[in-house]
């Protein structure tokens, strides 16, 4: 099992909405999110809108693969991509490059 950590940034405007849109993820892309692998997955947001994400996975490359051919996460990605501080055109799900575990206990 895979332990995955990633950072992304919220545009600091946007940390409202971003945290109501989360209240309410579309059951179909949760749905999604289990069907490719992603379990235990949590995210949280610092008050400068630092955005830590953790996830478990057999195979990070291929949940993500598997998200990737969904149209709800393509549907998804689009509506969330305004809320980040990233390249123009990248989606959220593609800016997402795991840390490096130095530890666990």
């Amino acid at each position: 099992m895979q332990r995955i950590c990633f950072v992304l940034q919220v545009k600091p405007e946007r940390l409202e909405e971003y945290k109501e849109r989360h209240r309410n993820v579309w059951p179909e892309m949760q749905a999604a999110l289990r069907e490719t692998g992603w379990g235990n997955y949590s995210l949280f947001l610092r008050d400068d809108g630092l955005l830590v994400g953790y996830l478990e996975t057999e195979d990070f490359d291929k949940a993500r693969s598997g998200m990737a051919q969904r149209a709800i996460n393509d549907r998804w990605q689009r509506e969330m991509g305004e809320f980040f501080v990233q390249p123009d055109g990248v989606l959220p799900d593609r800016a997402m490059l795991p840390l490096e575990e130095v530890f666990h206990l």
